[in-house]
């Protein structure tokens, strides 16, 4: 892959950042300190602002690796950000990269996860190089998988007892897009 960084990118509704650690705040507000936006997680609810601002000064200072990806998820016209996206793991012998998510309740169900994860799937495919983008979520958390479906992302299945969140021991169900599949569907849509 040719990694490019954590570059913006915008979309008709969305505008994808870096975050500052000024966004402490607005992200302990929006979506980190809520137990039903962390409840399918693997990190913990943030009990203030300073866990949040501890989490944005690391994400910060990885900001310097061009193959860290983390983005602030903002409606376009604001500089709030309203949830997150980004690369939580990745394998260069294959091309991949898998994507997790979250968004704060007031942005549920509005397609706004859905847009940034079809901008990041373009990315990776076009700029970065990606062959395969992939990402996985508990079953009983179905909206995440929807989010997924919609972005073109194929079930490939459900591993159980495989993962760990807050909910504790838990299936997962993977979804995945290649490289080959997203390109013959764009030429589809032209």
């Amino acid at each position: 892959m040719d990694h490019a960084g954590t570059r913006t990118i915008e979309t008709r509704r969305l505008v994808l950042r870096r975050f500052t650690e000024d966004d402490a705040e607005a992200m302990f507000r929006n979506w980190a300190s809520d137990p039903e936006v962390t409840r399918f997680l693997t990190w913990p609810t943030h009990p203030d602002a300073g866990v949040s601002r501890q989490v944005l000064a690391s994400w910060v200072a990885e900001y310097a690796k061009d193959d860290f990806y983390q983005w602030a998820i903002c409606l376009a016209g604001t500089n709030e950000p309203i949830g997150s996206i980004s690369v939580v793991l990745q394998r260069e012998d294959v091309g991949m990269v898998h994507i997790g998510y979250c968004i704060g309740q007031p942005w549920w169900r509005q397609g706004v996860t859905s847009e940034a994860l079809a901008a990041l799937i373009r990315f990776f495919f076009t700029v970065v190089g990606a062959n395969r983008v992939e990402a996985r979520f508990d079953p009983r958390n179905e909206n995440s998988g929807r989010v997924m479906a919609s972005c073109g992302m194929r079930y490939e299945g459900t591993t159980r007892q495989s993962d760990r969140n807050n909910q504790g021991l838990c299936d997962a169900s993977h979804y995945a897009i290649l490289r080959e599949d997203w390109e013959q569907a764009q030429a589809g849509a032209g």
